[in-house]
């Protein structure tokens, strides 16, 4: 994999389309090196295949937006990596995420977009088979395939009113479970050997996006 970054520094990092761990150079701009006693930090491109609710609930990070540059295009898939990697070439990124979920599109759309992503160096935060699946993370472990309708029915039940993608509402109010999220996510994909993004229903890699986000957050 050529890296688009410049600056050869290097970083491991868990890559969950080949399953194992990779390297990888850091970038121009932001970078986690210490000057003095102060640390830099990462400047993060996050192209989102929604354009409200993912976006929404990334911005609820409290990352500095010079940081965090996120993108909601309303693009699926294959579309919205070549979009990223058009907006990846207008500034230096140190890390590059590409958001969509497996929803109902061909398997060759999503797996190309994978195939895409990965020879870009750019990381992929899916959810199979809908952003929704890490909403409800935040509340229960789930295994069990489900439509999207059941995911907004049993995340209604836990919020005690009728859930609304675009919300902000709901952000507010999963952000305290992130860690119980995390902890499920990251079981739900560890039963999955080899990992096979396309087929594991239900799985996410949400989590490690929200993992390198939380560790640039303002206290």
């Amino acid at each position: 994999m050529a890296p688009y970054h410049l600056q050869m520094t290097y970083q491991q990092f868990w890559d969950p389309l080949m399953g194992k761990r990779q390297f990888r150079t850091r970038g121009r701009g932001f970078s986690r090196r210490k000057v003095g006693q102060r640390e830099l930090i990462h400047r993060f491109l996050i192209v989102c295949e929604g354009e409200k609710s993912e976006p929404t609930y990334f911005r609820s990070f409290r990352v500095p937006s010079l940081v965090m540059d996120i993108h909601g295009l309303g693009a699926n898939t294959l579309g919205l990596v070549k979009a990223a990697v058009d907006l990846s070439t207008l500034h230096a990124y140190d890390q590059v995420w590409c958001v969509f979920d497996r929803d109902s599109f061909p398997p060759e759309n999503f797996n190309s977009a994978l195939s895409l992503a990965r020879s870009r160096g750019f990381q992929v935060a899916y959810s199979n088979e809908a952003f929704e699946l890490w909403y409800l993370l935040h509340f229960e472990y789930c295994d069990a395939a489900l439509s999207r309708q059941t995911y907004s029915q049993r995340l209604s039940g836990y919020l005690g009113y009728r859930y609304e993608k675009n919300s902000e509402r709901v952000v507010a109010e999963i952000l305290p479970y992130s860690a119980t999220a995390i902890r499920n996510a990251s079981r739900l994909l560890a039963t999955y050997e080899p990992t096979s993004p396309v087929r594991d229903n239900p799985s996410t890699t949400i989590h490690l996006l929200v993992q390198e986000l939380q560790k640039y957050e303002q206290r």
